[in-house]
């Protein structure tokens, strides 16, 4: 009993650092753009450090689990690339840059729900709206929905600061300053959504590569290999400028490495091992407690406001997170019981097949 506490708290203090390596990860990505490190170079350099770190382990500790290469399935790894890595970090640092820390993670809520959406529409998960499960799944992810479109559309007063931004009659540069910020925040909150879509799609294209391709760390490994070939061809246009380039200063140096050596080396092995041991809907329940370490991050650090808009998508997020996830554990149930009534049919069958045989036998 005591050693099941032991690994259940190992579990649970594991889940905790992973979120504050998530939450450190906002934070600091916000903090290398307020510095003026570029968009581009960025993740460039953080699936450099995510490419070193990832391929040696994956050589040795897959050596007999990696399937042959083929030209389809490097095509599928580059293809996750441009998901799981171009798009998915593209659209979040883009995201970032303009609307906040906080709801970067608020909408990050809405990934399982978005991923549910795309999973069913390709018939890779089923939608009972016969049972409870299949009910609540679909109602989960509405709330998500509601709760994205809320923070896109509705920011609504601020809650930390009382003091509101006065615009006086006639003053056309508050206007046009205000009218700035107000798109700003719609166009952060909508490449927001774009990082949470490629960011469900990836996974849902991930599942049948797998089945293909077990290997997963070798996967991850070929998938940054790929992503940052293809930031190397983005940047080849955009990012000429070889100054952008030189690490200026050790705040530089510090956001890089983090996003590197923490957010795609220390998190990815961490989450895996929370998966092993607690399965993917324990991990999932602690992600919003993220949303949660950001906005007193944010505060803290970075002065960040907090605006009632937010918060109540944000609650509708976290909401619908829970009902997804709730739908899929009594999914989980009833299939498992399903399965288990069907064995224990056919072992009965069995028995009576036998226990016939055998009485004919014994029939003279």
């Amino acid at each position: 009993m005591g050693s099941v506490m032991t690994e259940k708290v190992k579990l649970i203090v594991a889940l905790l650092a992973l979120q504050f390596c998530f939450a450190g990860f906002h934070i600091v990505s916000r903090l290398a753009l307020n510095i003026g490190v570029s968009k581009v170079v960025y993740p460039v350099y953080r699936n450099i450090i995510a490419v070193l770190m990832l391929s040696p382990l994956a050589y040795f500790l897959e050596k007999n689990q990696r399937p042959p290469l083929t030209f389809s399935l490097l095509f599928q790894f580059f293809l996750l690339a441009l998901l799981g890595i171009t798009a998915n970090q593209g659209f979040y640092l883009l995201g970032l840059y303009y609307a906040s820390p906080t709801f970067a993670s608020a909408m990050q809520n809405s990934v399982p729900a978005i991923t549910f959406v795309m999973a069913s529409a390709l018939r890779l998960e089923e939608v009972n709206m016969a049972r409870r499960d299949g009910v609540t799944k679909v109602l989960g992810t509405i709330a998500c929905v509601g709760g994205a479109t809320i923070i896109t559309l509705y920011k609504g007063p601020p809650l930390l600061h009382l003091q509101t931004h006065k615009i006086l009659q006639g003053d056309t540069l508050d206007v046009a300053q205000s009218s700035t910020k107000i798109q700003n925040w719609i166009w952060g909150c909508i490449f927001l959504l774009g990082h949470c879509l490629s960011w469900a799609g990836w996974m849902v294209f991930q599942t049948p590569v797998v089945k293909k391709y077990p290997a997963k760390l070798s996967l991850t490994s070929f998938t940054c290999f790929f992503g940052l070939i293809q930031f190397l061809i983005i940047a080849a246009f955009v990012e000429t400028d070889i100054e952008s380039w030189k690490i200026q200063s050790a705040e530089e140096l510090f956001t890089i490495l983090y996003a590197g050596v923490v957010a795609s080396g220390i998190v990815i092995s961490l989450q895996t091992w929370c998966i092993q041991k607690g399965g993917p809907v324990f991990v999932a329940v602690f992600q919003p407690l993220q949303t949660f370490l950001v906005a007193i991050m944010a505060a803290i650090i970075l002065g960040d406001q907090l605006y009632s808009g937010g918060v109540i998508g944000a609650i509708l997020i976290v909401l619908g997170l829970y009902l997804v996830l709730w739908g899929k554990t009594q999914e989980k149930k009833v299939i498992d019981t399903e399965k288990a009534s069907l064995i224990k049919s056919l072992l009965n069958a069995e028995k009576e097949n036998k226990e016939a045989d055998t009485a004919r036998k014994d029939i003279p």
